[in-house]
Formats: structure tokens, sequence, C-alpha cells
């Protein structure tokens, strides 16, 4: 039997279209804060990026960071004092000494000339650097050094970048027997300390010039790029715009080169940055212990090894060589994490307190 009941005025009444519960009292404000100051920091960020390309949000986000931008200023003047110094294959020098040549001791010790005061201002000198023991010129043979090392980073960077991304690309994109032939290949690489088979190589061309040196240097350090490739593209080959790329009849080449490497180059140009930072470490290293670039020619770790004895009496033999190495790992480290912010959507650049309260003005203005 049914039976009727009257309802409790203080029950809830049961509706199909019942809204969510009310935010507390207590949490309001805070709640309300937070969507505030995150629709504020949205609105700013799509501000500043709208009508903008891809290409262009990424240039922005790289001059914006400061350390990067100063650091590519550092790294371009290095270049072009190496230069421009003692003269570079077909390029002219405008300093008056040259590495191979002896002078006579300018001053008792072979101090360097150079001179920096408030008073009389600088004075350069004969020998800014300073002289070795027979009279070699260290200006001169520090910038062939310099030269040499940087010839050595940009083939390792360059060529050691060309073979990561071509075994990554085909293990990432085809899979199966291809990937796990590849893959097994390059895990054997890197179970062999890079040291040692950059020893092996560096006796193998012991005395060659910096581009023997840096070509064989290039097979060693191609394995971590290749690894960072791979996981790229196993990603992004199973994204929409490839499926509609093989609907619309595109070969696998075009695929690769139109498709997949365009959305992978922010990953390709951050760790070939790191690599060529890494690759000048190694180039000192090995040349540091004997392996690497050898008398007559000249590197910048030569320089640290020869003239490590000297240190306690005449210091400025292996300062020099030793600041141009940290000056240009620094600065291509530097560049490297203002690349990998500026190709990275997460990393956005935080709003000032002044701009996310404008902001907030004008969403409750609308």
């Amino acid at each position: 039997m049914r039976h009727n009941r009257t309802p409790d005025p203080m029950e809830p009444t049961l509706h199909s279209d019942r809204q969510p519960d009310a935010v507390p009292d207590f949490a309001s404000g805070v709640v309300q804060d937070d969507l505030t100051a995150g629709a504020g920091e949205n609105a700013i960020e799509l501000k500043a990026t709208e009508g903008l390309s891809q290409g262009q949000i990424v240039r922005r986000r790289f001059l914006r960071h400061r350390g990067a931008i100063v650091a590519m200023c550092f790294l371009a003047a290095t270049v072009v004092l190496v230069t421009t110094s003692i003269g570079w294959g077909p390029i002219p020098g405008w300093w008056k000494h040259d590495y191979h040549t002896t002078y006579p001791i300018a001053i008792a010790g072979g101090r360097p000339t150079l001179q920096i005061s408030f008073s009389e201002g600088v004075h350069i000198g004969e020998h800014p650097f300073g002289q070795d023991t027979v009279g070699h010129d260290m200006f001169a043979m520090t910038m062939r050094g310099a030269q040499q090392s940087l010839t050595v980073m940009v083939l390792i960077g360059l060529l050691a970048t060309l073979i990561g991304v071509i075994v990554g690309a085909t293990a990432g994109f085809f899979r199966g027997k291809v990937d796990t032939l590849l893959m097994r290949f390059t895990d054997m690489m890197i179970a062999i300390p890079v040291m040692v088979i950059g020893l092996v190589l560096g006796r193998w061309v012991n005395g060659a010039s910096a581009l023997t040196l840096g070509l064989a240097l290039a097979f060693v350090e191609w394995m971590a790029m290749s690894r960072l490739v791979r996981a790229e593209f196993l990603s992004l080959r199973e994204r929409e715009f490839v499926d509609a790329a093989r609907v619309a009849g595109a070969s696998n080449t075009r695929i690769i080169v139109k498709h997949i490497l365009p959305n992978a180059v922010g990953v390709i140009i951050v760790n070939a940055t790191l690599l060529m930072s890494a690759a000048i470490l190694l180039e000192t290293a090995l040349s540091y212990l004997g392996f690497g670039i050898a008398f007559p020619d000249i590197s910048l770790g030569n320089l640290v090894s020869e003239y490590q004895s000297a240190f306690s009496q005449r210091p400025w033999l292996f300062w020099w060589p030793g600041f141009f190495i940290i000056v240009i790992a620094l600065c291509v480290n530097f560049i490297g994490d203002g690349l990998r912010d500026a190709f990275d959507p997460r990393q956005r650049r935080i709003p000032s307190a002044r701009k996310m309260a404008r902001a907030a003005r004008k969403l409750a203005a609308r």
C-alpha cells in the first residue's frame, strides 16, 4: 500500500538538472585569485604570440634569454678575434707575430706586456699574453690553438648530429627489425667509454690535422643524439598529420623529411649545441693526454699540457689557453640552454606582478 509522505522542508529536493555544489566561502577568494592569475597569464601569453608563426615565437623566446644572448655575443667576439688576429686560410691577420717564430724576450721571464690601469689606460705591448722560454708569442699560439679547437668542435658537432639524426630517424620511423638492429649497435657503442674510443682513434690519427681528428671523433659522439631522435620519431609517427600524409600518398622519405623532421628540429638543435660543448672538452682532454693534435700544430689542450709544469713560475702560459677553453664551453652551453627554453612550449616566461595586475583589470573590464 502506497503512503503519501509530506516532504520535509529541510530535506533537499532532487532535480535531474542539479547544479554542482558551490565553492565554500572560505576558499572562494583563493580560487578566484588563482583563476584570475591563470587567466591573466594566459592572456598575456596569447597576446604576445598572436599572429606569429612558430619560428617567430621561438626567435622571440630565444632573444628574451639574456644569458644566451650574452653568450652568443661573447662566442661571436671570440670567433672574430681568433679568425682575424693571425689569419685563417685566405683571411689575412692583423697581428704582427706568428705562432711558430721565436722572438727576443721582451720582458725578463717572458712576462706579459699587457698592462691595464685606470690612470694610463690599456697598454698592449709586443707580447700581451707573454712568451715562453724560447720566445714564442703566447697570443699567437693561443689564437692558433683556439682556431684548431673550434674546428674540431664544429666538425664533431655537425657530423655527429648528422649521423645521429640518420640512425635515430631510421630506427624510430621503420621500427621492427631495423630498429632492433640499429639500437643494438648503438647500445654496443655506448657500452664502450667514449674516452677509450677517442684514445684509440686519437692514437690512430696522432699528429694529424684538426680536420682528420674531428672526422675521427665524430664517429664516437653520435649515440646519444640517435637515441633522442629515435624517441622523438616514435612519438611523432603516430600523430594525425603523419596519417594524413600517408593517406595523401606521400612516400616514407617525404614523410620523414617534410613532416616529422621539422617537428623534431628543436630536440636536434638543442642537443647539437650540447654535443659541441662536450666535443671541445673531449678534444682538450685528448690533446692534454697527448693523443690529439700534436706538434707542429697547436690546440688549446696541447698548450695546457705543454705548459702545466710552468704553472708556478710562469702561470700566464697556462691561464690564457684555459681561459679560452672555459669561455667557449660556457658560451655554447648557455646558447644551448636558451634554445632549449625557446623550443620547449612548457618553458614560459613568468609575467611580472604589474603585467598580471594589468591583465586582470582588462579581463574585469570586459
